[in-house]
C-alpha cells in the first residue's frame, strides 16, 4: 500500500467532468454557507451570500435575512437611521422600566416599614380582630387557644388537689 498524500490543496482550475464539478460545487457551497454562519455567530456580522450554480439554480444565505442585508447595502444611510431610531427607542424604554422598578422598590420598602410598625404596635396574636379572620384562621386560633389549656390542665388539677388537703 502506497503512502497517502494527505490533505493537499487542489489546483484551482475548472473541473472538466460535469459530475465532479457538481459534487465540488455542492461541497464548496455548503462550506461557504458554514463559514458565513460562523462569521455571523462569532463576530456579530450581518452577511448575505448569493450563489448561482452551474445549473443556474440560486442559493442564498443571510443573517439576519438576505433581503435585509441587501437593502442595507443599497441604502446604507437609511439602515443607519433605522438602527439609531431603534436604539433610541429601546434606550428610552429601558429607562422607563428602570424607573418603574425603582418606584416599585420604594413602594415595597414603604409597605415593609408599615408592616414592621404595625407589628410593633400589635405584638400579640390575640390582639388581632377576630371578625377579619377566615374559617381556617379561626380554626387555627381555636387550636392555638386549646393547646395551652390542655398542657396546663393536669398541673392545675394537681395543684387544686394539693390545696384541698392543706
Amino acid at each position: 500500500m502506497g503512502k497517502s498524500k494527505g490533505h493537499q490543496k487542489i489546483e484551482i482550475k475548472r473541473i472538466q467532468n460535469e459530475d465532479h464539478r457538481q459534487v465540488m460545487f455542492s461541497k464548496r457551497r455548503k462550506g461557504l454557507s458554514k463559514k458565513a454562519g460562523e462569521l455571523c455567530i462569532l463576530c456579530g456580522a450581518e452577511t448575505a451570500l448569493i450563489v448561482f450554480s452551474p445549473a443556474s439554480k440560486v442559493f442564498s444565505f443571510g443573517h439576519p435575512f438576505v433581503n435585509y442585508v441587501i437593502n442595507r447595502y443599497i441604502d446604507k444611510s437609511s439602515a443607519t437611521q433605522n438602527n439609531d431610531g431603534v436604539i433610541h427607542e429601546l434606550s428610552r424604554r429601558l429607562t422607563e422600566v428602570n424607573e418603574e422598578v425603582e418606584a416599585e422598590k420604594k413602594k415595597g420598602l414603604m409597605i415593609l416599614d408599615e408592616v414592621k410598625k404595625e407589628k410593633v404596635l400589635r405584638q400579640f396574636w390575640w390582639e388581632e380582630l377576630i371578625d377579619k379572620l377566615d374559617v381556617n384562621e379561626l380554626k387555627q386560633l381555636k387550636v392555638a387557644m386549646e393547646e395551652p389549656v390542655s398542657k396546663f390542665e393536669p398541673i392545675i388539677t394537681s395543684t387544686r388537689y394539693l390545696h384541698a388537703f392543706t
